[in-house]
């Protein structure tokens, strides 16, 4: 698979933070970061410079994980994104779409939905690589 990609972790609860990251790695990737908030995701981005985030809608702090999402592109790039929620009514997913991403996946996430989601995200980030070169 090569060198393993980069996945920056935005949750706000430690125990599903906890249980992600270990998924994550199972599957071969690097947790490179994580934050608590959409606040702190947007101070750690630049650091940890990672090639997929995967974050959770509903976060502490100001701003939630759509919003987040909404300022990254703004201020970086076009970093492929994995929303989890553990809601996913109608008015979320409505939000969500405001924002490109790759899936949105409900809680608790299973390793085989992150598996597929993640080399999805993963490939979309190579394509886009490839275009800017």
């Amino acid at each position: 698979m090569g060198p393993s990609k980069r996945v920056m972790i935005v949750e706000d609860d430690p125990l599903l933070s906890i249980v992600e990251a270990k998924m994550i790695e199972k599957l071969g990737y690097t947790v490179v970061g994580k934050a608590k908030s959409g606040e702190e995701a947007l101070e750690k981005f630049d650091e940890l410079n990672p090639e997929v985030l995967v974050i959770d809608i509903q976060l502490a702090g100001k701003l939630n994980g759509i919003e987040t999402v909404e300022k990254l592109r703004e201020l970086y790039s076009n970093i492929p994104v994995i929303f989890l929620s553990g809601d996913n009514s109608s008015s979320i997913l409505k939000k969500a779409e405001t924002v490109d991403y790759i899936d949105f996946l409900l809680k608790p996430v299973s390793s085989n939905e992150l598996s597929g989601t993640l080399q999805k995200a993963v490939e979309k980030n190579e394509m886009l690589s490839q275009n800017a070169a």
